[in-house]
């Protein structure tokens, strides 16, 4: 069923001088200031509520049409969300952005400053995250009824600094103002339990918990395209369900009579806390736990108000688990039909399974979360019996099956996600058939159909018609404003790919975007660059197998041989970094060190810095990627071949008009096939040739010996030159790719140095270049987020859109 509902007004037929009234009213009785005494936050604040309200309405209405059609919900579970600034999205997808510079104008604001002073909501780390943003905004987009559920963290990550190059971690204070967007829900409160024991009562299994917190709901209604649909992001915020003891306060003990409190909030303060320690590990389960619980509460409280038959529960709810944070949703589901319910046991599972489905997005063992099950039992008792009862029913319909859920005293999340979910997707066609023949192989092969492929995508509302105003104009006058609803329409750019005016006026676009960020570069940073060099960035998170230290290895030699040869014909190329690594990865922290010490000597190198600057841009997010990306002329996507799930950086490059260097690895297999491969660097092995060159003992000695480039490279992080008040700074990483190398950064360097020269050379023909770069935003229209999100809906929820 479908319908039309009323949108809200597009920008062009709103009166600037309605939106100005409204902001004035929240300024006064919203904010509670005279106009001549607000700061710039207020004035962000009380367009933002005048936006809100807009929102709110489209969100109601939404809401009755779902009740009234009994449609199908999508419910999708996600440890992250990281949408970043919404007042700028809000105002595009509402059409309202012109009437918003209008009114703030006539206001003495400018709509960029008002804009740029909304703090990132710290809610996510990396793709993981801001898929689960592009996918909220998609589905408002199409109309399809939806909820995301995830953990309100009062700190999110970290906010990064560098000290001498180091990375530092601080405390994310993004909640120290209100946030305007969202809307407390104290009257949904749930308790989540965790502890305590089991018992039998007349056949049906009690579990008492010994400790409870409550999870506290606030809405976040995000809206789409044109304001047809919206849908909210409901996050939980852990409290204590008696948050102050009066009798240990009176007895002097203040900081004791506090504790309670500040213990539940500990749940919700921070995402991915340290769990290199017992304490860490502990709270990063519970973490899991107190939000698949509130949510599946929420999501059986909803279906019950309007259902009365829980064997309708498939047909009504999908549940989709992004990646195995919420795996913990299978047993939990159980329980609730089960012991609360009295749905047999078999029936409960099978009701459930119904209902879930699981988002795969990494290859790397490590990362498919377990938990020892001591620790397990200890905070989930309950649920380990129902885990032991999973797997046994499980292996007894396949008594050949090759794995278990429990494997050397750990519970593995991946396997127990596999077994409850009805489909289990993959995120490129490559990670598909990977996962296929290794992490779930014997999956795979006693269930042989519940593997499928949802290539990633991006929302082109944000990433591009918001981020890059330049090319998304451009792109408006040459073929109409279709291509902002359907992406698929960008490809009626390709006749236009052969008239040189098109391609002036596009490259014309990307120099605007250059010029605008190294002028914030010099405001900000104090790094002068200019704006007909190559950008060329990496910006992700600092990963082993993302291989920042293959890009900075290889950034070292072009400076050795620029020295070399200082007046040859050198093309001019700023590297830009950007991302941050998890504290306890040494590793990590180290690679990032060393990019900012070689941007240090680079930078003030007076023979080479005007052909290679290199900078370390922190506190990588959405923002500052919404800055980087318009600008860059190449993405680098250098992971080694078979670890990278997808990656959806690469396609918001690709979107931009940034050509790729990388390897057969996630996506890239994907935008090499869609952009055509001469408009894009590949070098590098396959999966296949990665896996049988770690076969070959000493790999990494044999291509150091092959590469004099390398060689030299690693010589100089041995020597000390980008360390010289510590000479063997880098001896950890020298020896790491001259030793085991696991992630091939020796073995691939000789073709990424190559590939390197070919970008070089290629860059030096702008016409060409920007008709390549054109190209790639003509054939990146599959890369939508929207294609995505109707592949889920027809392939594993079943769901149906409720607009036209």
């Amino acid at each position: 069923m479908t319908q039309t509902l009323h949108a809200v007004p597009a920008g062009d037929a709103i009166d600037a001088t309605a939106l100005k009234a409204d902001v004035l009213k929240h300024l006064t009785f919203t904010i509670g200031r005279a106009p001549e005494d607000a700061a710039l936050g207020d004035w962000r604040m009380a367009l933002s509520f005048a936006v809100r309200d807009r929102i709110t309405e489209s969100w109601l209405a939404s809401e009755r049409a779902a009740r009234e059609a009994g449609a199908k919900r999508v419910y999708y579970l996600s440890l992250e969300f990281l949408i970043g600034r919404l007042l700028e999205d809000a105002l595009v997808n509402l059409g309202l952005a012109e009437a918003a510079e209008v009114a703030l104008r006539d206001l003495g604001l400018a709509l960029g400053e008002v804009v740029a002073d909304e703090p990132d909501a710290a809610l996510g780390n990396g793709g993981l995250g801001r898929l689960a943003a592009c996918f909220m905004e998609s589905l408002a987009t199409i109309g399809c009824p939806a909820i995301g559920y995830g953990i309100r963290y009062e700190h999110g990550l970290f906010r990064q600094q560098f000290e001498h190059g180091r990375q530092v971690e601080l405390p994310e204070l993004w909640l120290e103002q209100q946030h305007p967007w969202e809307f407390e829900r104290p009257g949904s409160r749930l308790r989540v339990g965790f502890g305590g024991h089991v018992h039998q009562v007349e056949g049906r299994t009690i579990w008492h918990p010994a400790e409870e917190v409550e999870a506290e709901a606030f809405d976040t209604p995000i809206v789409g395209w044109e304001g047809q649909w919206a849908n909210p992001l409901r996050l939980w915020s852990a409290r204590a369900v008696y948050p102050f003891d009066l009798n240990r306060f009176n007895h002097g003990d203040f900081r004791g009579a506090a504790e309670p409190e500040a213990l539940a909030r500990t749940i919700s303060r921070v995402l991915y806390p340290d769990d290199t320690t017992d304490e860490g590990k502990a709270l990063r389960l519970k973490q899991e736990y107190f939000f698949v619980a509130a949510s599946l509460a929420d999501i059986l409280c909803r279906f019950e108000r309007d259902f009365d038959d829980l064997a309708l529960l498939p047909e009504k709810v999908a549940i989709q688990l992004n990646d195995t944070h919420p795996a913990v949703a299978g047993p939990e589901l159980v329980r609730l039909l089960h012991d609360e319910r009295g749905v047999e046991f078999s029936r409960a599972v099978e009701i459930a399974r119904g209902c879930l489905s699981y988002t795969n997005h990494t290859l790397l063992p490590e990362a498919l979360e377990s938990w020892s099950e001591g620790l397990f039992g200890h905070l989930l008792p309950r649920h380990l019996e129902i885990i032991e009862r999973i797997d046994a029913e499980h292996y007894g319909a396949h008594p050949d099956r090759p794995g278990s859920i429990f494997e050397h005293g750990e519970i593995q999340m991946g396997t127990l996600s596999f077994v409850m979910a009805h489909k289990v997707n993959g995120v490129s066609a490559l990670h598909t058939e990977l996962m296929k023949e290794t992490v779930f192989e014997g999956l795979h092969q006693v269930h042989p159909d519940r593997i499928v492929n949802q290539t990633n995508g991006v929302t082109p509302r944000r990433w591009l018609k918001s981020c890059n105003a330049a090319l998304s104009d451009l792109i408006t006058e040459t073929i109409g404003a279709g291509w902002v609803r359907d992406l698929s329409q960008l490809e009626r750019l390709e006749p236009h790919l052969g008239d040189g005016a098109f391609i002036n006026r596009y490259a014309a676009a990307k120099r605007a975007n250059k010029a605008v960020f190294s002028n914030w570069l010099a405001g900000d940073y104090g790094l002068k660059v200019d704006p007909d060099a190559m950008f060329d960035a990496q910006i992700k998170r600092i990963h082993e197998y993302k291989r920042q230290h293959l890009n900075i290895l290889q950034t070292i030699a072009a400076w050795q041989a620029i020295h070399d040869d200082p007046q040859a014909d050198w093309t001019p190329r700023l590297k830009i970094f950007g991302g941050k690594a998890a504290p306890g990865y040494h590793f990590a922290k180290d690679i990032i060190r060393l990019i900012n010490d070689v941007a240090a000597r680079l930078n003030a190198d007076p023979v080479t810095s005007k052909y290679l600057q290199v900078i370390f841009l922190p506190n990588y997010n959405v923002s500052l990627a919404e800055r980087i990306i318009p600008a860059s002329d190449l993405s680098e996507q250098i992971s080694t071949a078979g670890k990278e799930a997808s990656g959806t950086g690469n396609m918001k490059f690709a979107l931009n008009g940034a050509l790729t260097i990388g390897t057969l690895d996630g996506a890239n297999v994907e935008i090499r096939e869609q952009v055509g491969p001469e408009n894009f660097f590949l070098f590098g092995m396959t999966a296949a040739e990665v896996t049988a060159r770690r076969a070959v003992p000493d790999h990494a000695r044999r291509a150091i010996e092959g590469s004099a480039p390398l060689a030299r490279a690693l010589g100089a992080l041995r020597d000390g030159t980008f360390s010289p008040d510590e000479p063997g700074r880098y001896h950890g990483i020298a020896d790491n790719i001259a030793g085991g190398d696991h992630f091939l950064v020796a073995s691939d360097f000789a073709a990424y140095h190559a590939a390197q020269t070919d970008v070089s050379r290629a860059y030096g023909d702008r016409e060409t270049w920007a008709r390549m770069a054109a190209r790639n935003t003509a054939r990146s229209g599959w890369f939508s987020s929207d294609r995505t999100i109707r592949g889920y809906m027809g392939e594993i929820w079943g769901a149906a859109p409720l607009i036209d």
